[in-house]
Order: structure tokens, then sequence, then C-alpha cells
């Protein structure tokens, strides 16, 4: 077997269809690439039609296929429908990536009632109802499948000045290994890839210059992640390299995670 052989039977995705939850925003965006780049069939999911069709066509450039369809992640009705909308249009779903998600650095005695709840709709609802309208139809097909929640550092430890969006990353850790507990014999694995500090949108309003300089003298590696530094933690978690990998914390952060003093 050539080594282009062997690593394909680890990584290729070829007749699986992801769907991509937050695929318009930067981080999900890259790893709907990595998706695409893969061999599967990609479905962007989000708000942005602008952003989406600026992914599509680099994905399409690429030699990727990929189409998109806009819903709310916390909705659950619309995400119904996009489960309808992709089986009728490709025919099956193998793979789900929940990544919607907000953030905020009011400071906790301000934190209104309102942002509290918005934030929670759309980084702990949306994912519960993303793993419950996708996992009941992967449970149900009988054939597998994987899905990888986007969780965070602040999941594993409290981090300063976010404290509505740390407390919603916690419990997506929580709620990833409870389900990956429950649909392992389904042969449905639930996995949490945790992004380090990596510029996105949802961040940049709280890295403010010493922010950064904190965030970096914790960082062994000394920089912010690439959005394509999650590819390969992603496609691990997909397809059949990760087989059994379930209930798992996929840390990618430059060694953020391992210091302490």
């Amino acid at each position: 077997m050539s080594t282009s052989d062997y690593l394909s039977s680890l990584f290729s995705l070829h007749g699986k269809v992801a769907v991509v939850i937050g695929g318009t925003g930067e981080l999900c965006g890259a790893m709907a690439e990595g998706l695409a780049g893969a061999g599967a069939e990609v479905v962007l999911v989000g708000r942005n039609e602008e952003k989406a069709a600026a992914r599509l066509a680099k994905i399409s450039a690429a030699g990727g296929k990929a189409y998109f369809v806009a819903a709310e992640a916390g909705d659950k009705k619309q995400l119904q429908g996009l489960l309808d909308t992709v089986v009728t249009r490709s025919g099956r779903i193998d793979i789900v990536v929940n990544g919607a998600g907000v953030n905020s650095p009011t400071p906790f005695l301000d934190i209104a009632e309102e942002e509290f709840d918005r934030i929670m709709d759309i980084n702990v609802k949306g994912v519960f109802l993303g793993c419950q309208v996708f996992g009941k139809y992967l449970v149900e097909k009988g054939e597998g499948g994987s899905i990888i929640n986007l969780g965070s550092m602040s999941g594993l430890v409290p981090l300063s000045r976010v404290f509505t969006y740390s407390a919603s990353k916690a419990a997506v850790h929580n709620l990833s290994k409870n389900l990956a507990r429950e649909w392992a014999p389904k042969n449905v694995r639930v996995n949490i890839l945790v992004p380090g500090f990596f510029p996105a949108e949802q961040n940049r309003k709280v890295l403010t210059p010493e922010r950064v300089a904190s965030i970096l003298g914790h960082t062994p590696a000394k920089r912010f992640g690439e959005a394509k530094e999650l590819i390969g933690a992603t496609l691990l978690l997909a397809g059949g390299a990760g087989s059994f990998i379930t209930g798992a914390e996929i840390v990618v952060d430059g060694g953020y995670h391992a210091m302490t003093i």
C-alpha cells in the first residue's frame, strides 16, 4: 500500500456528508474547508449569505463540494428543516459540527439577563438542539457518525472577563461527554474540539493589548493559532482514524493548557 493510499484509508471522507453549523465563521469555516478537502460534501450553515458565498468559492476553487443552508442554531424547527433539506439533497448525513457561538466582555455585575439569555441560547441551546436533532437521525440511521462540538479553553478553566461565555462552554463540554457515553453503543461519537486562542469575530472585542500580552505570555508557542490549524484535529475526529475516540476533549492551543507557572 502506498503512503497516499494508507493516509486515504485513515482520513478520506469521500462519500460522507458533513453539516457545519457556524460554517460561515472563521474557525468553523476553515474546518469546513478541511472536511471538503478530505472529500466530504459540506453543508455550510449560518445566517450570513455573503460570508457563506466567499467560503463556498474557496472550497469550490480547491475542488471541493459544498452548499449553504440558512438556519438559526437555537431554533429546533429550523434545525429539523435543515436536516430534512440536507437528507433530501445529499441523501445522508455522517458528520455534524456544532460551532455557532457568541461572546461578550461585559463585567459580571453589569451582565443583563438579555445578554445572558442570548449567549446561552446560541452557545448551549444551539449545541443541545443540534445534538438532539442530528443525534436522533444518526442513532436511528444505524450507521454511526461523528458529532464535533466546539468547546473552549474557558470550558476547561475559567477565564476572566467572559463569565457567561465560560459558563456556556463548560455546559457544552459536560453535555458532549454525557452524549458520548449515551450513544457509544450506536457508534455515534461525540467529541469536543477545544481551540486555544485563535483571533476570530467573536473574541476580537476582548483582545486588548494587555490581554494579548497575557495570553501570549501563557502560551508556550508564543503566538495565536491560525484557523487552518484546526483542520488536522477535525479530520481525526470526523473519520475512520478516530473511530475509537469519543467523549474526548481534543485541545489545539499551542501549549496554553499545559502551562502552570
